[in-house]
């Protein structure tokens, strides 16, 4: 089985192995490079802050060219994908870098126990909101994958639901994601700074997984990336 041995692999830049599933043609998996159907998808990422600390101080992150986090991804996944033989062809792909953008949030539902929040990310049962995916392996050969183990979503059993009622500018509904509300609040009200500097005050207030909760440096760069996106900053 595979996943051991990319599992230390990745441990290495503290990414992790987050599921993985056998594709099928709703899926919308690209056929490999050599033009073969993908067998088995392994989806890659982040748990919590561990991976912060090993990109802050990768050369990515310190030559101030763009996109730094999905240009270290690229590498690192690059060197796993080479230290992956014995397997057949295997290739990494990624969330960013469209359009055309790859369902990497239906990806993510067919791998692992994740559901959409009442705030929009996916949570996770154990992580909550501080996790993410940054890519995906897919390989040419159906391979041995550990169960996909089923639990239900900590949002059906939230009665307050308080990531609904933390947002100084109420931008979540439950259902919508006010962006221009929540934009203007981080640029324009200097209440709005805290949002900016440590991270939304929604995905903070959520009880689930608050012992992976992300550093403030690691929120401020995930959420200045959000407001360049948009073309705010």
């Amino acid at each position: 089985m595979i996943i051991p041995q990319l599992a230390s692999l990745l441990e290495t830049f503290s990414l992790s192995c987050r599921g993985g599933f056998y594709p099928g043609s709703k899926d919308a998996v690209p056929p490999l490079t050599n033009g073969s159907v993908a067998k088995t998808v392994v989806l890659i990422g982040n748990t919590g802050p561990a991976m912060w600390h090993k990109f802050h101080d990768s050369p990515e992150n310190l030559d101030n060219a763009i996109n730094p986090l999905d240009r270290w991804t690229k590498r690192i996944l690059g060197q796993i994908v080479l230290q992956t033989d014995g397997f057949g062809l295997v290739e990494a792909l990624y969330p960013f870098g469209g359009p055309p953008w790859l369902p990497f949030q239906k990806w993510a539902q067919r791998a692992e126990p994740v559901y959409p929040s009442p705030t929009g990310p996916l949570i996770h049962p154990t992580y909550g909101l501080w996790h993410a995916y940054r890519g995906a392996l897919v390989f040419e050969q159906q391979l041995e994958l550990p169960a996909n183990e089923p639990a239900p979503s900590p949002c059906d059993r939230c009665e307050d639901r308080p990531c609904l009622n933390a947002c100084p500018v109420s931008a979540f509904d439950g259902s919508q994601y006010d962006v221009p509300a929540c934009t203007a609040h981080m640029l324009h009200d200097p209440a709005g700074e805290t949002c900016k500097t440590t991270g939304c005050l929604a995905r903070h207030a959520c009880p689930v997984g608050t012992e992976y909760v992300y550093v403030s440096a690691q929120s401020e760069f995930h959420t200045r990336a959000f407001l360049r996106a948009q073309q705010l900053e």
